[in-house]
């Protein structure tokens, strides 16, 4: 392939993973938890916490980079004309499996995104993700070579489209103008977090470029597997590579299975989280981060998912279903993961994920 051919082709989507690599390395430096510059699962479970929908003191905090990478994305679609009203493509399933999607990674402890910013901080405890999420992507492959489909979105009032970023405006609001009525970590992750001025520019430029590349890193793998078209598949790892290099640069880079940051040794289970959240978003049409930026183009399917993640956040806590890191503790390592309850929630996730690839089958509708 001739150079300018390969610019033209992946040139956009390689700057958006860089954009995204530096980003998260930019918001680690700046006080967000270490191989956690960017986690829209975590960090959207910190807004349910900051929102009192979960009592999990350790992570609480109305993160600006979520509103920031909707609001990000919806600039880019109205300055490219992308911006459409849309909506009622099966929603209520599109909420469940938001839901598990979002259960699935706080047993892994991070999304897909995060995932690939772990193992560019050497955490190989992340590769049992990177393993599930690849086992999820190809589960939902097969139902989509069986003519799997949530139906088609219909369009709207274009003021339809503007609801979620309307209420990300307004969580802005709160954490600027009424903090008072929000609920603040002051230890574990919820309580490192970088100036907020820092998190909301990253996030809008994160999401103005990922809207602008389509960048989505369960869109990458269904592609490379599915019709060998590996042009997603380079943002991908973009970013694995710039957090990678960014890591060794500072000293940051730690290769090893122990003592990762904010992650767990429960392989088993990260394993099949991960597996869980890659299956869900193959079959919402997009990873966790995908989602934000639909509903910022005016997805009202997309908004609702968002919301059944945050609302998957929510009972993920409020039932300790979530996973927990490891520790040392007097000395002594102790591995984390989930428990029981965690366990059973994950196999009922697939258990649901399954009867909702089955009912959107070709002629199931008509049964």
């Amino acid at each position: 392939m001739r150079a300018n051919t390969f610019i033209r082709h992946y040139g956009l989507i390689i700057l958006a993973g860089i954009v995204v690599g530096a980003a998260a390395l930019i918001l680690t430096a700046a006080g967000n938890p270490k191989n956690m510059g960017f986690c829209i699962a975590c960090f959207e479970r910190d807004i349910a916490g900051a929102l009192s929908l979960h009592g999990a003191g350790k992570v609480q905090y109305l993160r600006p980079e979520i509103p920031g990478i909707v609001l990000g994305a919806m600039l880019s679609a109205l300055v490219f004309r992308e911006f459409k009203g849309r909506a009622g493509s099966s929603p209520a399933s599109r909420f469940v499996v938001g839901l598990f999607v979002m259960i699935g990674a706080l047993a892994f402890l991070g999304c897909p995104l995060r995932m690939v910013i772990r193992l560019g901080g050497g955490d190989l405890t992340a590769s049992a993700g990177l393993l599930g999420f690849l086992a999820g992507i190809l589960m939902g492959i097969v139902f989509l070579k069986k003519g799997f489909s949530l139906g088609r979105a219909y369009p709207v009032r274009r003021g339809e489209g503007f609801a979620l970023p309307a209420v990300m405006v307004g969580l802005l609001a709160l954490l600027l103008l009424a903090p008072g009525f929000l609920k603040f970590s002051e230890e574990g992750p919820g309580s490192m977090r970088a100036f907020w001025l820092v998190s909301l520019a990253a996030g809008l430029a994160v999401g103005f470029i990922a809207q602008r590349s389509r960048l989505c890193m369960a869109g990458g793998l269904r592609d490379a597997f599915l019709v060998q078209d590996f042009t997603l598949l380079a943002g991908f790892l973009a970013i694995w590579v710039t957090v990678t290099v960014g890591n060794l640069i500072t000293g940051n880079y730690n290769l090893s299975v122990l003592s990762q940051p904010v992650a767990h040794s429960q392989h088993l289970w990260s394993f099949l989280g991960m597996a869980l959240c890659g299956w869900g978003s193959i079959l919402l049409g997009g990873c966790p981060l995908r989602q934000l930026i639909l509903a910022g183009e005016g997805s009202g399917d997309a908004a609702v998912t968002v919301l059944g993640m945050i609302i998957g956040a929510a009972i993920a806590h409020n039932f300790g279903l979530a996973g927990n890191p490891d520790s040392a503790v007097d000395g002594v390592y102790k591995v984390g993961g989930i428990g029981t309850a965690g366990m059973i929630a994950v196999t009922t996730g697939f258990v649901v994920l399954l009867a909702v690839s089955m009912l959107h089958l070709p002629g199931k509708e008509e049964a």
